[in-house]
């Protein structure tokens, strides 16, 4: 049994500039902290809004499981790729007649296995199945396999990402929360052991609003008129956590918040 499992969270990726930053500094975290497994949120990858199956492939070169949210859906492409790709998770909570996975148990080099959950919030957001529920079900089911065990919790309330983070205590490595695509500095370990965040954040466009061209969102704003919104090309930004972990316990024992910027405009 290794000392340390390590795995290295992403936020969302914003479309095309989004994939660059991937291709920036993964590399480096990679190199730094030697991580077992590498997650991040597609959701947004394919225009800043879905996936495609060639956008997943390629990510696949760098990412070991890729999870989602609200906008999985958007890309009809993305419905038979999520049947045929386990790597590729959506929300659990969402009515079991949808395609796709919405857990993967990962088995690193050295054999230690990992289950990553994939859960989407309600307040302010569609009125899906009860995600406090659907983690009691699934984190009892994937603790017979595992102690490690991921969460990305995809959702807009922070109230709701911290009280799943403490329902899930001791029970979970990490929850780890998306959506906003703003990095909170609330990173923790809760006294039972499981790591937390209520946000990793994004890779994509620095100077934009939430990853988005920042014209376009203060058109938005400014007129309040229906606007069409496009992954910002202005400088590189990839944030995110490496999460180290006791792999007999599943306890987290140290989370860490990384941000990497890069200014200047992307062709």
């Amino acid at each position: 049994m290794p000392a340390e499992f390590g795995a290295l969270f992403l936020g969302d990726i914003i479309g095309r500039p989004g994939r660059r930053a991937i291709d920036k500094f993964l590399p480096g975290l990679i190199k730094k902290y030697k991580p077992s497994i590498v997650i991040a949120n597609g959701e947004n990858a394919a225009g800043g809004s879905g996936i495609t199956e060639e956008i997943g492939r390629d990510l696949f070169m760098h990412i070991d499981v890729l999870t989602s949210g609200n906008h999985i859906w958007d890309k009809k492409d993305a419905l038979p790729y999520l049947e045929r790709e386990p790597r590729l998770l959506r929300p659990a909570n969402y009515p079991p007649v949808n395609p796709g996975r919405w857990s993967y148990v990962f088995q690193a080099s050295d054999g230690t296995k990992a289950a990553v959950l994939n859960l989407q919030g309600r307040v302010f957001m569609e009125p899906i199945d009860c995600p406090f529920k659907r983690a009691d079900e699934e984190v009892a089911a994937l603790r017979a396999v595992t102690p490690i065990i991921l969460i990305d919790f995809h959702a807009e309330a922070t109230s709701e990402k911290q009280a799943l983070g403490w329902h899930l205590d001791g029970r979970v490595s990490a929850v780890l929360g998306t959506h906003t695509h703003v990095p909170t500095s609330d990173e923790r370990v809760l006294p039972q052991g499981t790591a937390y965040i209520t946000d990793a954040g994004m890779a994509g466009g620095r100077n934009a609003v939430i990853g988005m061209a920042r014209e376009q969102a203060l058109a938005r704003f400014l007129t309040s008129r229906p606007q069409r919104f496009e992954p910002s090309r202005d400088g590189l930004f990839l944030s995110g956590v490496f999460i180290s972990i006791d792999p007999e316990t599943g306890r987290a024992r140290s989370i860490v918040r990384e941000i990497l910027a890069e200014d200047g405009h992307e062709d």
